[in-house]
């Protein structure tokens, strides 16, 4: 399994660039900021994820381990494959799509070229209830432990933000902090609280 390579561009077309590493030239579809910059700067890392088949194997890259979890949660995901998996993360920022997927923003995900309604409500069923599932069981497994002011109760509704922000893997700690300077920025929705949060949280 090939999950990362670093070298020089040797050629680039239509989100695609053949990376050399050590004399050997690796043909890896890129999400649409991995390949702007790397075919800006003529070399660069990925972090990729080798997909096989009858009919081949191909290579994806990633900026960052986040970005590929996300694109392997997209692909978990029944009618998305891994073209589409890359085409929704080119489509729009990471930030944004986490937003999309955990306010339950149908029309602004399938504002992505090519996916449908109906995928995006998929994506968007599936995904949501794996965040709210392991946001759950955090939220479970601290709640009472940490008595600080970092983690005193949140405003009424915001633990349904919290639970989903936790679901992508930042610390309960962190998710209140964040909620509650998005209440004082004056976010109201589901959707302005976890977009500020996932812009401030550090």
């Amino acid at each position: 399994m090939i999950g990362y390579v670093k070298g020089r561009v040797l050629s680039f077309s239509d989100g695609a660039v053949l990376l050399e590493n050590n004399g050997i030239g690796y043909e890896i579809t890129c999400s649409a900021s991995v390949y702007g910059r790397l075919v800006n700067d003529m070399e660069g890392e990925v972090y990729t994820y080798m997909a096989v088949k009858e009919d081949g194997v191909s290579l994806y890259g990633f900026s960052g381990q986040e970005e590929k979890n996300m694109f392997l949660s997209l692909i978990s995901v029944s009618g998305v494959g891994p073209k589409m998996g890359i085409a929704i993360l080119s489509g729009m920022n990471l930030k944004d799509l986490m937003v999309k997927i955990a306010t339950g923003d149908v029309k602004g995900l399938s504002s992505v070229k090519g996916l449908g309604k109906k995928t995006a409500e998929r994506i968007i069923l599936e995904l949501k209830e794996k965040m709210g599932a392991s946001g759950g069981e955090q939220l479970n497994a601290t709640a009472g432990a940490d008595t600080s002011a970092a983690v005193s109760e949140l405003a009424s509704g915001d633990e349904d933000a919290a639970v989903a922000l936790m679901g992508l893997g930042f610390t309960r700690g962190e998710c209140v902090k964040a909620l509650k300077a998005a209440r004082a920025a004056g976010a109201e929705t589901a959707e302005q609280l976890i977009s500020y949060a996932l812009k401030h949280i550090k």
